[in-house]
């Protein structure tokens, strides 16, 4: 059941910590149990097993518990919170990773894009979602000291304050299901190429690429540095100098000036998510995508498109190579 949300949750904290929030959220890696990712599931995998022993639960449910549980371990919330995060999310949407809800809420937490939790898009990987809750959890005086619904409903803001409180005895089983389960990394320097589980090998790359995939459907813009900067949009470089930008990295502004000022990838070496690949000639580069695994980059392709998830290599390409950025 999903709870009404009143129209002043926190959304000027979210705000602020939206690009801290990218760097937990992308470290959310590999599965639980098993070696094939799951999209749906942003990087945990239960298997049957864990299953099982949550009656009335299914396997995509316990997945995305596993994500919560996996988010809240990395981010160092101790055990109660993650009984509150699953108290919550079993209230909000019953652990299912929801396309709508009341008003613009989606997603496990039913967070709203109008309340500044983050784009759609965003909202709707787990790991995201389960680190924005986190993240709030934390910045609440005495959460800990809290009962399990008035923790989650700091965090919520919901109209139905005291609903939290049914989901806890299943939530305590959940986490008590999880608690030894841990997440097995496929290789992070292969990735997955797609955006609802995020592998790279450093915290910039998974910031950078968890950014970048926040932003799909933002239209082309020529010289457009997206919504913080003053913008419907981005152009390539835009996108790429400000995924970079939430990950501490200051990349020049073209995608000449960042081929020129980047570590260049030795032909025939493979390519990491976070990697930028170029296109045109060293003496005019006109093209510039965020390399996120699986032979896939998410980029700003030009006019009358959108942000957006595509093939690094295609017929008549003009790929020039790959270049990595550092501090």
């Amino acid at each position: 059941m999903m709870a009404t949300k009143l129209g002043t949750s926190g959304g000027v904290l979210v705000v602020a910590v939206i690009a801290l929030v990218g760097a937990a959220a992308g470290g959310i890696v590999g599965a639980l149990g098993n070696t094939e990712p799951s999209a749906d599931a942003a990087g945990c995998h239960t298997g049957a097993t864990a299953a099982q022993q949550v009656a009335g639960l299914s396997g995509e449910q316990m997945d995305h518990a596993a994500t919560i549980v996996a988010v809240g371990r990395q981010q160092g919330v101790p055990r109660r919170g993650w009984v509150v995060a699953i108290a919550a999310a079993l209230q909000e949407s019953r652990l299912r990773n929801l396309d709508y809800g009341d008003r613009d809420s989606l997603g496990l937490f039913q967070q709203r894009p109008s309340m500044g939790w983050g784009t759609p898009q965003q909202i709707t990987t787990p790991s995201y979602a389960a680190t924005q809750f986190y993240t709030h959890l934390k910045a609440i005086p005495g959460w800990q000291d809290m009962s399990i619904t008035d923790a989650a409903q700091a965090v919520q803001r919901s109209g139905f304050p005291n609903a939290y409180a049914q989901h806890e005895p299943t939530a305590r089983t959940i986490v008590a299901a999880l608690t030894d389960v841990r997440c097995q990394p496929v290789s992070a320097t292969t990735g997955t190429g797609n955006c609802a589980t995020i592998h790279a090998p450093t915290a910039a790359a998974r910031t950078a690429i968890n950014y970048a995939c926040g932003q799909r459907g933002l239209p082309y813009v020529w010289g457009g540095n997206g919504p913080d900067g003053g913008h419907s949009g981005f152009d390539c470089s835009g996108l790429t100098k400000a995924a970079y930008r939430a990950a501490g990295i200051d990349l020049p502004r073209t995608a000449h000036t960042q081929y020129h000022s980047g570590t260049l990838v030795p032909d025939g070496q493979p390519l990491h998510p976070g990697d930028l690949v170029h296109y045109g000639t060293p003496a005019h580069i006109h093209h510039v995508g965020l390399y996120i695994g699986n032979g896939k980059m998410i980029h700003a392709p030009d006019f009358g498109e959108v942000v957006k998830i595509s093939n690094y290599r295609y017929p008549g390409d003009e790929y020039a190579g790959a270049t990595r950025p550092t501090k």
